[in-house]
């Protein structure tokens, strides 16, 4: 319990302090979402630590190194931070594991030394990224009346995030087209060569690339250079349609004769009662 609030007012001392760390460059670090980083520190040669005081938008732990032969006291403030940080010795490295988005930022250590009665800062921008998956290419096209065939392809990420780079690599050129955006626009004719092109998309923890799309498919079948897919595919949603429907009318007139089949024996047998029950109250009513 001593050690504990000796500790807590060595921190509310140092804060106390001002010690912003400015002239300080932060290193930048990338890290990956769920995963775990290192924030390296590094300790003056020659030095005894007296403590280190590490934060992050607020006060995060201090560690105070132990003797030789005993652990390190360390208390963790900040809670967001409880059961997902570590200490690695012998410089006492910031490591955090099961990374989220809050976890990006500026973070700082202070490290305070015993020998030269000195203190030295070192800053980290941590930024958290998620891997990219898949990418997906819309294709929207249009056919000019001179036979040509405009292409917009639109790459895409699901949940891409931030700093999310695009470019685009095609089956007949060696060299990656960059784009300021996941849009590519050409166009394709018949005769031209059948390109494909490919979508990589890009930020800094992965990098990945779609499956090959094809140019010529999505604007005419080879031998019918001006038929649309868009109209084909119409005429043959159409025509399924209409086959459909023939097929539900038949199925319903054929249910519906079969019921009359089964109920034709039922009503003839009916008439047949029907006509002996006549036929015997006739001579039940003439008179005596």
């Amino acid at each position: 319990m001593c050690a504990f609030t000796w500790l807590l007012l060595l921190l509310l001392l140092q804060e106390a302090k001002g010690d912003s760390g400015d002239g300080v460059d932060p290193e930048e670090v990338v890290a990956v979402l769920h995963e775990s980083i290192s924030l390296p520190l590094e300790i003056p040669p020659k030095e005894e630590v007296e403590n280190i005081i590490w934060s992050s938008h607020k006060s995060l732990a201090t560690v105070v190194p132990g003797k030789e032969g005993h652990p390190a006291t360390i208390m963790v403030i900040n809670p967001h931070y409880q059961g997902r940080v570590s200490f690695l010795d012998p410089s006492y490295s910031l490591h955090i594991s099961n990374l989220s988005w809050e976890d990006s930022g500026l973070y700082q250590a202070q490290v305070n030394l015993r020998t030269s009665q000195t203190s030295t800062m070192q800053q980290y921008n941590l930024r958290v990224y998620r891997r990219l998956s898949e990418p997906q290419i819309t294709v929207n096209f249009e056919i000019s009346g001179e036979g040509a065939c405009n292409m917009s392809l639109v790459c895409s990420v699901e949940k891409a995030g931030m700093d999310v780079t695009y470019s685009w690599l095609s089956s007949g050129d060696s060299a990656y087209t960059s784009h300021e955006g996941p849009v590519l626009s050409t166009s394709w004719r018949p005769e031209d060569n059948a390109l494909s092109y490919t979508c990589r998309a890009s930020n800094p923890v992965s990098n990945v690339s779609s499956h090959p799309i094809p140019a010529g498919s999505f604007c005419a079948d080879p031998n019918y250079a001006s038929e649309k897919p868009s109209t084909a595919f119409c005429l043959l949603a159409k025509g399924l349609l209409v086959l459909l429907l023939l097929v539900i009318l038949a199925t319903v007139l054929w249910v519906i004769r079969v019921q009359k089949r089964r109920e034709m024996p039922r009503m003839k047998k009916l008439m047949r009662n029907r006509m002996k029950l006549r036929k015997k109250a006739k001579p039940a009513s003439s008179p005596a």
